[in-house]
């Protein structure tokens, strides 16, 4: 099992929906409101008036057979919103209840 972690511009919510919805993932735990700032490029989402925008984070456990399209499928997501800004990580669940 792998955890999946997803921190996204509110702007791109639908498109990160759809992507849960077709790739059946269905248990996660969605933080509404975050705030972050890229390592590298992009302006920060801060939820001001200088930097208005928001980020939403998801946070789901994915079987490990579903990890590398799960991937690949944000890859090509993040690449068609490069602007809007997304960054995702998987990291080892070692237990669950």
């Amino acid at each position: 099992m792998k955890a999946l972690f997803i921190s996204y511009n509110q702007a791109i919510t639908e498109r990160i929906d759809a992507f849960l919805d077709n790739e059946g993932i269905r248990g996660y735990t969605l933080f509404p409101l975050t705030y972050g700032r890229g390592s590298h490029t992009g302006e920060p989402h801060m939820g001001d008036h200088t930097w208005p925008a928001m980020n939403s984070t998801v946070i789901a456990m994915v079987e490990d057979s579903k990890i590398d399209r799960a991937m690949h499928v944000l890859r090509e997501i993040d690449a068609e919103t490069q602007l809007q800004g997304m960054r995702a990580f998987v990291w080892n669940v070692e237990e669950q209840l």
